[in-house]
């Protein structure tokens, strides 16, 4: 019975070590590989065109600014950086020597009133009474003024008498010399801008509102620039809204330094600070615009003479200039009448002396206030401020 057993669990062994043995070589042998998968196909990718980029954009997350974790130290907010403000460009105002002359042509527009028409009525075969009077009516039209007019007709009828005969030529040279004699030249028309003392010249311009004053104390300051001279402009002129930076935008074209107060500050604390600073910096010349005023206007008048007062606190006035529109005829020598009584003026500054004037304005004034005409403006551009030559303003007015 036992050797029966143990036969049979002879037998279970050899059964079970004969599975083992089949198990590991199958386990040894290689399986073949899986056959490959299908590739997938596609299209090849568009060539670009002339302006295209050369790869297609691709559709990608993207993350804010705020999304974007920034390196220690970094997330202090960017510097803006100023630029500096723009420095105006210095411009250089053309020599104010012989002005005139050059613009001649702009002058010689208002012959037609004058000068023409009065040779054209001295050339009459017969000089009659009637004739006398069209030439008396056409210098009172011209603004000459009554008895300038009444001076020139009784010259002109002694000299045409004694001459008899009368070409052009002759005309011409008669009508010159008397109008020369009308506008007096030994007038000494320079602007007074040197100072006896040891201080800048200091001159005071003064008219009514829309007379172009402030605009004529820029062009002032050109025309001393142009000449060497260092200015200095006060803008006093408080009154009327954006005079001083009118006056500042003058003066920064040419590098001339504006000294100004609030808009409806005391005019006489400003023009005497301009002063002083002007004589701390060593300026050559002080230039102070004052406010505009109406002529009938007591109060006002009465504080430019206070301004007057306040700038010789400093240092005497060199020059009074008294702006006038050459436009307004018999109203601006009442404007100058009463100026001359509060400020005592010393030159005349005619604006608008342009096609639209009449010349004889110049003879008028300067008999009213005894005061030479200095200044002459012949138009809107920066340079059109010229030094007054009677030669050259009655060659314009009669023609060559």
């Amino acid at each position: 019975m036992e050797t029966i057993i143990l036969a049979v669990v002879i037998a279970v062994v050899v059964i079970a070590a004969l599975g083992g043995l089949v198990v590991g070589s199958r386990k040894r042998k290689q399986l073949p590989p899986p056959p490959p998968a299908a590739p997938d196909i596609t299209a090849p990718p568009v060539e670009p065109h002339v302006g295209d980029e050369a790869e297609e954009p691709h559709d990608e997350p993207r993350r804010t600014i705020e999304e974007v974790d920034l390196p220690e130290g970094s997330a202090a907010a960017p510097v803006a950086v100023e630029e500096p403000p723009a420095v105006p460009a210095i411009e250089i105002p053309e020599p104010a020597a012989g002005r005139l002359v050059r613009l001649r042509a702009r002058l010689s527009r208002s012959q037609n009133a004058l000068g023409k028409g009065l040779l054209t009525l001295l050339a009459r075969e017969h000089l009659d009474e009637e004739t006398w009077e069209e030439i008396e009516d056409t210098l009172l039209v011209a603004d000459v003024g009554v008895q300038p007019t009444q001076e020139l007709v009784e010259r002109l009828r002694e000299r045409v008498k004694v001459l008899g005969t009368r070409t052009p030529v002759e005309l011409r040279g008669l009508l010159r010399e008397e109008l020369l004699t009308l506008l007096v030249p030994e007038f000494d028309r320079e602007v007074k801008t040197d100072s006896n003392l040891d201080t800048p010249g200091i001159v005071m311009v003064v008219g009514v509102n829309g007379t172009g004053k402030t605009t004529t104390t820029g062009k002032l300051a050109r025309v001393l620039v142009a000449d060497g001279k260092n200015v200095v402009l006060g803008a006093a002129d408080t009154f009327r809204a954006a005079a001083a930076d009118q006056l500042q935008t003058w003066g920064e074209r040419v590098g001339a330094r504006t000294v100004r107060g609030p808009e409806g500050g005391d005019p006489a604390s400003i023009a005497f600070d301009a002063v002083k600073e002007g004589i701390a910096e060593g300026a050559d010349v002080v230039l102070i615009d004052t406010a505009g005023r109406l002529h009938t206007k007591t109060g006002l008048m009465d504080e430019l003479g206070k301004v007057k007062r306040v700038i010789e606190k400093h240092a005497p006035l060199d020059e009074v200039l008294l702006v006038l529109d050459a436009t307004t005829g018999q109203n601006g020598l009442v404007q100058a009448r009463v100026f001359a009584e509060v400020v005592e003026i010393t030159g005349i500054v005619l604006t608008k002396l342009d096609g639209t004037a009449k010349g004889g304005i110049v003879i008028a004034v300067q008999r009213e206030l005894g005061v030479p005409v200095k200044l002459v403006g012949l138009g809107e551009g920066a340079d059109d401020l010229a030094p007054f030559e009677p030669e050259a303003f009655v060659d314009a007015l009669i023609g060559e």
